[in-house]
């Protein structure tokens, strides 16, 4: 029934795609009084990622003191003039200046038969900025530099003038140059400079523009801005605070324009986006920073496969042609098919390993911790199989495996190695009987080499913990030279059916949204709302890619009364605080939904950057500081009175201060 579920999604994309197409071919052809023959097939180009080139006469040399950058001379410009602007990069033999900007590199000669010119060379200074002049010529035969895109041909200085002189610097712009990442940030100004920070920053404005004209000029979307300033709601990431100057009251930065975007469609928007700046009051990780950037999308009168559509046209139409191209339609499996083959809801697929329920092998079993775990609620024996594991993991990486089920999941790790003969190799082997073995090895498949992780618990905590153990395993096996994930490979994947509700932690019998409580229920678990709530799947939908989950999204629930039961009924919440809301909704609010894709993990993943922070101009640092400003700072007593704040400083602080 999944499966059959599942491919009439992906049909159902199909038309939509194709219905996308056929109404932008209309709308063009409507302005443009183009034929829809010629229309069409421009469509299908755009689809097809076929780009026509610019016509435009502007460059990156318009307006500027410039005549080329430092990257576009080649040997077709020989014999020009040119005025070169840039920083030095290297000076070389008292005899070569190499100058650089964002572009790339080129070779200065500084003739010896100038005085003026040497003695200007002898003062200089690497990542001194100065202005050449000269003549573009060949490099000597023999003298080329393949390694360099204008490695054909160097600039014979006629002029050299230093426009400002660089002081010794704490570490040197080169990108085999090892820099701690504290200092990188402390000096952002200067590691921007860098060949992999300016490519980072141009390839995330060449990407926000493409995305701007996919949903602008083929959709018509309109980019609207939303508040920053907002209030406290409930639900979801923690919030800054930002004092106002009434007593007590205080403004919300937003984790996400997710209620104004939908009382856009309420005003009749029809179709918004913006890139948007949300704020999380939370630990930053690789992947998270307490400010960031999404590109948020939301639709009147569509329903689920259309936004999806929607999103793989646009990452289509976006996609850098160097990465090579995307098809369509993107694999899509249930949040429930991806916890019991992966043990996790954004799952690298990539890479197979996939969990192994062996609990029926073990159903007459006499080990203790087996026997109890099956006896327990949704108790279950699950199980992956580490092709080569078993003859390449050394003993500290098998520790480090049951480490982590011990310390994250409290759980214990059955690790068996399979010996060439097809034996187990583990203290537990000697308590399983020959039908246990022959039963384990037949289930997982396993060969002579590999290793079997086994856990028991209940399925809400073995699919999780042998998830995590699945990618460490992946990262260990890389380590030891295995091609187990194909750095160059994009995988993306659609998540559906999640679950609408989850228990709340730590307080038994109290629920919380499994994404936000404004998600609609899937139609066929409508009416469970209102009975079996924590059997309600939501039309809830991940996008995710290479196990990092990109985008997020749902329709929305655009009923007041069924709003208000979610909040009041379910939640608990205080309904008071959204009724400006609920209002809009009973206001003649159209069905809707939407996505938000984030930006700067799209773009950390498509460059293979460890961490958000190498595509975003000024990040914060783990702790969510700037290094560079000293940021958050702090705030005299006097600056504090307008907003009737007072600090309880600790003991600690008040010796500091």
């Amino acid at each position: 029934m999944t499966i059959r579920m599942t491919t009439l999604l992906q049909r159902t994309r199909l038309l939509f795609r194709a219905h996308i197409c056929h109404r932008t071919a209309i709308a063009t052809s409507v302005q443009g009084h183009l034929p829809m023959k010629t229309i069409l097939k421009k469509c299908y180009l755009s689809t097809n990622h076929k780009r026509p080139a610019s016509s435009s006469p502007m460059g990156p040399c318009s307006v500027s003191l410039r005549s080329h950058t430092c990257g576009e001379l080649r040997p077709e410009h020989a014999g020009e003039k040119v005025a070169l602007y840039g920083w030095v990069q290297y000076l070389r033999q008292d005899l070569f200046v190499i100058l650089r900007d964002y572009s790339g590199l080129t070779q200065v000669l500084i003739s010896q038969d100038d005085g003026s010119l040497k003695e200007k060379l002898g003062e200089l200074t690497v990542e001194s900025v100065v202005k050449v002049t000269g003549t573009v010529r060949r490099r000597p035969e023999g003298q080329e530099n393949t390694n360099m895109p204008t490695g054909d041909i160097e600039v014979l200085a006629e002029n050299l003038e230093v426009l400002n002189t660089c002081r010794k610097l704490p570490f040197e712009i080169k990108d085999f140059v090892k820099k701690s990442e504290a200092l990188r940030m402390q000096y952002r100004y200067l590691d921007l400079r860098s060949t992999r920070m300016q490519q980072n920053l141009r390839l995330r404005s060449q990407l926000s523009m493409r995305m701007r004209e996919y949903l602008c000029h083929q959709h018509g979307f309109v980019d609207v801005e939303t508040p920053t300033l907002f209030k406290r709601t409930p639900g979801g990431a923690k919030e800054f605070l930002v004092p106002s100057r009434e007593p007590g009251r205080f403004y919300s930065l937003p984790q996400s324009p997710q209620q104004f975007k939908q009382l856009l469609m309420v005003a009749g928007v029809d179709r918004y986006f913006q890139f948007a700046r949300c704020y999380r009051d939370e630990g930053s990780k690789p992947d998270r920073q307490p400010e960031f950037t999404q590109v948020d999308i939301e639709m009147s009168f569509v329903e689920q496969a259309g936004v999806m559509a929607l999103v793989e046209g646009l990452l289509q139409y976006s996609w850098p042609p160097e990465l090579g191209g995307l098809s369509q339609p993107f694999p899509c499996i249930t949040y429930s098919e991806a916890m019991r083959d992966y043990g996790s809801d954004k799952p690298d697929t990539r890479f197979h390993m996939k969990l192994v329920d062996i609990s029926e092998v073990f159903v007459n079993t006499k080990i203790e911790f087996l026997k109890s775990a099956l006896g327990q609620s949704e108790g279950s024996i699950q199980a992956i199989c580490v092709p080569d594991g078993g003859r390449l993991f050394k003993s500290k990486d098998l520790e480090a495996l049951k480490e982590t089920a011990r310390s994250v999941f409290g759980q214990e790790l059955s690790v068996l190695a399979v010996r060439p003969e097809g034996t187990l190799k583990s203290p537990l082997s000697k308590h399983l009987s020959p039908s246990d073995t022959e039963g384990l090895l037949g289930e997982t498949r396993a060969r002579p080499g590999d290793l079997l992780l086994v856990s028991a618990c209940s399925l809400h905590t073995v699919r999780p913990l042998l998830g995590k153990l699945r990618l460490q395993c992946a990262e260990l096996l890389e380590a030891r030279g295995v091609a187990l994930r194909d750095p160059t490979a994009f995988h993306f994947l659609w998540v559906v059916d999640f679950p609408l509700f989850l228990p709340k932690e730590g307080e038994p019998g109290s629920l919380e949204s499994a994404h936000h409580p404004f998600t609609a229920p899937v139609a066929q678990d409508a009416h469970l709302v209102y009975t079996e709530p924590l059997q309600v799947r939501g039309q809830h939908y991940d996008l995710v890619l290479n196990g990092c989950e990109v985008g997020g999204g749902s329709i929305r629930i655009h009923k007041a009364a069924e709003q208000l039961h979610v909040l009041k009924n379910i939640l608990k919440e205080d309904v008071s605080v959204l009724s400006h809301l609920l209002e809009a909704l009973d206001s003649g609010a159209p069905p809707h939904g939407g996505i938000a894709l984030g930006l700067d993990r799209l773009i950390s993943l498509m460059v293979r950057a460890p961490s958000i922070r190498d595509v975003i101009a000024f990040p914060k640092s783990f702790r969510g500081h700037d290094l560079m400003s000293q940021a958050p700072d702090y705030v005299s007593e006097e600056d504090l009175k307008p907003y009737h704040i007072s600090v309880t400083w600790p003991p600690a602080k008040t010796e500091e201060k």
